[in-house]
């Protein structure tokens, strides 16, 4: 899709980044201390992947206030999680670090060592009002914190939060949500006004109502979390201090949906990322270059003039944001380990991946193939419960693809690209391919983009400490997993969808 938004374009070479947490630069904070410290509010919605903002290009779903921020901020369009899966992917924006180096906070529904900096923890020793709302780290359970990591929890959302405030304390707020996370009510999102017929649907999904309504439903949720950061914009205005608020709108990784969520493809992986910070940052910017979400803590603690720890292995976007061309990622790094433990007794694995992203391919390690990649589809085999494809989501997509699989090509297609298992390495080149469709690892003439592209990835994960390059992985599978899981809806449910 192509980006609606007039604005000024910043592009950036392709600079490698060196990962090696003790080598890790801090940004200057002297510019920093001369000034009054920025407010600090990041929104977060739960599981709203790209494309879906009008800044975007999406001209379905409704955000203009995703839309407001990039207008006088700067848009992100190559913004990345660390995890496709919320625990991870939320450990990772607080810890500022890759979720593969947190051990048990790799996983879903895990715990975060206490031990480990936080930035709203640093930020709250350095004279911050912090708090949070709504969902913010997690889920799992906190062992041994003094405190919650994101700061305490306000029941009357930003108002309270406001109201609590020391005078002249600058703050620093996580506004989070459960939108567009499921369930669903079946029929909002076209009882909102949204044209289910007009949707973009990724190609992997078999054109139908039932996916057409699903994917309108979610729109409509996003709507809400929408609707949820224009409130409090409206309430930075109204107090006079939207202009010295870093405010940051995203979302923890991509939709509830097969094949995205879960997935480290740009579907599951890529999220919308807009940043507005007043007169610090000009409007109208569109950034090219890759950021990471870890890059957001080292962001927030540099323009709070607080120094970086040396564990944090994320790089602060300022540099950008005050347009320096030159200080941006060629690629980016992405990974997964155990979402669910989805797999087939007696095994109660996950399905690690990493990936390495650039603007011209994605390169994907598959670390057990043998293992199913959504969980398995036998769910009188699964290791946990009656779990069933429980690496995603349940909902009328994925029943609609189950029950149709073998009935109909399309569906069957949409089945094998959602559900089957998967190669030991994916290549796709993304200029013709762009929703990486089609592995091009075994192509005798990409042989050697291939194996440049494995070993680059190898050696960024070395440098970041990857227990799947430098040993001990296998803990990964074992940590405690205190979640539920996906289970099989009965067989009257799918042969409803079969109709």
């Amino acid at each position: 899709m192509s980006i609606q938004i007039a604005r000024r374009v910043i592009s950036f070479g392709l600079v490698g980044l060196s990962l090696a947490p003790t080598m890790h630069a801090q940004e200057p904070v002297g510019d920093a201390l001369e000034k009054p410290r920025p407010n600090i509010l990041f929104c977060i919605a739960d599981d709203w992947g790209w494309p879906h903002a009008g800044a975007l290009g999406d001209k379905v779903v409704r955000t203009p206030n995703f839309d407001r921020i990039a207008r006088e901020g700067a848009l992100f369009p190559h913004a990345y999680v660390s995890s496709p899966s919320c625990t991870p992917s939320r450990n990772a924006i607080l810890t500022g670090q890759w979720h593969w180096r947190l051990k048990e906070g790799a996983n879903l529904w895990s715990t975060l060592d206490p031990k480990t900096p936080v930035y709203p923890k640093l930020l709250e020793a350095a004279g911050y009002h912090v708090g949070h709302w709504r969902k913010s780290w997690g889920p799992g359970r906190l062992k041994a914190w003094d405190g919650h990591p994101a700061g305490r929890a306000f029941k009357g959302g930003f108002e309270g939060f406001l109201a609590e405030r020391p005078d002249d304390e600058p703050f620093c707020f996580w506004l989070g949500a459960y939108d567009p996370h499921r369930p669903y009510k079946e029929g909002t999102g076209e009882a909102a006004g949204l044209d289910p017929s007009s949707i973009e649907l990724f190609p992997f999904f078999p054109d139908c109502p039932e996916v057409r309504g699903d994917v309108a439903d979610y729109y409509h949720e996003v709507g809400q979390f929408d609707a949820d950061v224009g409130r409090a914009l409206a309430l930075l205005e109204e107090r006079g201090e939207l202009e010295n608020t870093i405010v940051v709108m995203t979302g923890d990784h991509g939709m509830p949906f097969p094949r995205c969520k879960g997935n480290v493809y740009d579907c599951g992986a890529r999220v919308p990322l807009a940043i507005r910070w007043g007169a610090e940052a000009d409007a109208g910017q569109v950034h090219e270059g890759f950021v990471s979400l870890t890059d957001l803590a080292p962001s927030f603690l540099a323009a709070a003039g607080v120094e970086l720890p040396s564990v944090m292995t994320g790089r602060s976007l300022l540099p950008q944001l005050r347009g320096d061309e030159n200080d941006s990622r060629g690629f980016v790094l992405i990974g997964r380990e155990r979402h669910t433990p989805a797999q087939e007794k007696p095994e109660g694995g996950g399905y690690p991946v990493r990936a390495l992203r650039t603007h011209d391919y994605l390169y994907v390690r598959n670390y057990e193939p043998t293992r199913w990649p959504a969980g398995t589809p036998s769910h009188e085999l699964a290791y946990k419960g009656s779990g069933w494809l429980g690496d995603c989501d349940n909902g009328p997509t994925k029943f609609v693809i189950a029950a149709r699989r073998g009935l109909d090509e399309e569906f069957t297609r949409s089945w094998e690209w959602c559900f089957g298992k998967r190669p030991a390495e994916e290549l796709y080149d993304l200029k013709a391919d762009p929703h990486q469709l089609v592995n091009l690892a075994l192509e005798p003439e990409l042989s050697e983009q291939r194996l440049k592209m494995s070993e680059q990835l190898s050696l960024e994960l070395k440098r970041s400490g990857d227990p799947r390059e430098l040993g001990g992985a296998e803990a990964f599978d074992s940590y405690p997993y205190f979640g539920g899981i996906p289970s099989y809806p009965g067989d009257d449910v799918l042969e409803a969808y079969r109709e």
